[in-house]
């Protein structure tokens, strides 16, 4: 067998060991309800992250459409060539009056951004302070950096306090403080303001991933690094970093995932610009709140038992990776998308549905949805406790 052969059969029989596991992660086709169809034929989409309903929107459409009849569909070079255009000017321009920063920087996806931020901001000089639960994006920036992490209990304030108070005693303090604003997973909210104040005490700097937040939940705080992304709230694609000049300045002369790749394509800055607009102005927003009010009310009646959170996300732990996957499924088939999270992403035995919210939700869809789920959980316990 050549080495090359031999390299493929451990692909291969890591894919066959995830399967067995109901670890492995595949792609799903999308499916775009063209017809208009009504329940139960319509599938409804509880797996997005698109909170405030905007990623078919009319008139975003129509300023991605203008956007590649000035520009063309593509920015054609890195920024520091010729790919940079007046609507990303624009753009960043917009970001910054939204969120009280300096200057902004554009990035084709999130991840990038997040990677590139710690990676070329920070040094193995450097000892950075972060949730535990932060996103992987992060960490791999963090570990690409050569930082020194250490983690503090998630959303615990005293937590994080005690980390810095040791760092600072052992005369190696903290450069900076890393959370997120909502996240990902559990849905729930740090507690921004009492961050700010701890990382004013000990003298670095507040980096907040907003990915979660930005478009539907504005920051108590204006931290020190806003990184924001446009593929969720906004209904698009890409990210920004925001912070003061030189930061950005720094980024821009420094950071080689911005440096080497193609810029983010004009009518896509032209579309996101549309979209802060639409989040910040319209009624959206409150849409999204009292949706997300229904649901727990709904729950709650119905028995449910659900994660604390009073964001778009939220979880119904399942615990079992064998029974998260089998009920995802079961509503698939009724036309309901959800999503099942297991290990990596969450720690074994913490396993979920999670369910995701959106302004365009009606009453109706979450009823569906709710009533399918009860009944599915009612049978899966009529089921453990006949084979207990």
């Amino acid at each position: 067998m050549t080495p090359f052969a031999h390299w493929q059969q451990g692909l291969a029989a890591t894919l066959t060991r995830q399967a067995s596991l109901g670890l492995l992660r595949q792609r799903k086709l999308a499916h775009i309800d063209s017809t208009h169809a009504e329940p139960p034929l319509a599938e409804v989409d509880f797996s997005s992250n698109d909170y405030l309903g905007l990623a078919r929107d009319s008139d975003i459409a129509a300023a991605l459409a203008k956007g590649v009849a000035v520009f063309g569909h593509g920015s054609t070079a890195s920024p520091l060539i010729s790919g940079y255009s007046q609507a990303h000017l624009e753009l960043e321009q917009r970001l910054c009056m939204t969120a009280g920063q300096d200057a902004a920087l554009l990035f084709c996806s999130g991840f990038s951004a997040n990677v590139s931020l710690f990676k070329t901001l920070f040094t193995a000089r450097d000892v950075i302070v972060a949730d535990k639960l932060m996103h992987a994006s992060a960490l791999d920036g963090i570990a690409d950096s050569g930082a020194k992490l250490v983690r503090f209990t998630h959303n615990d304030v005293a937590s994080a306090k005690t980390q810095l108070q040791r760092l600072a005693e052992k005369g190696t303090p903290a450069t900076a403080l890393v959370t997120e604003s909502v996240f990902s997973m559990d849905g729930d909210e740090a507690p921004l303001a009492e961050l700010k104040q701890l990382a004013t005490q000990y003298g670095c700097g507040l980096i907040v991933d907003d990915a979660h937040g930005f478009g539907w939940r504005p920051l108590a705080v204006v931290p020190d690094i806003h990184l924001i992304t446009f593929g969720k709230a906004l209904g698009g694609q890409g990210a920004a970093i925001l912070s003061q000049n030189t930061v950005i300045d720094y980024l821009v002369s420094h950071s080689r995932a911005y440096i080497y790749s193609t810029a983010l394509s004009p009518a896509s800055c032209m579309a996101v610009s549309v979209a802060v607009t639409k989040a910040k102005e319209s009624s959206l927003v409150a849409k999204l709140r009292a949706n997300i009010a229904y649901f727990q009310e709904k729950t709650k009646e119905l028995g449910i038992a659900i994660m604390v959170s009073n964001s778009p996300i939220q979880g119904v732990l399942t615990y079992d990776i064998q029974a998260t996957m089998a009920l995802a499924a079961a509503l698939g088939t009724q036309g309901l998308k959800v999503g099942a999270i297991r290990p990596p992403t969450v720690p074994k035995g913490l396993c979920r549905l999670r369910i995701t919210l959106s302004a365009a939700h009606q009453h109706t869809d979450i009823d569906r949805l709710l009533t399918s789920l009860s009944h599915l959980l009612a049978q899966e316990a009529n089921h453990l406790n006949a084979v207990s």
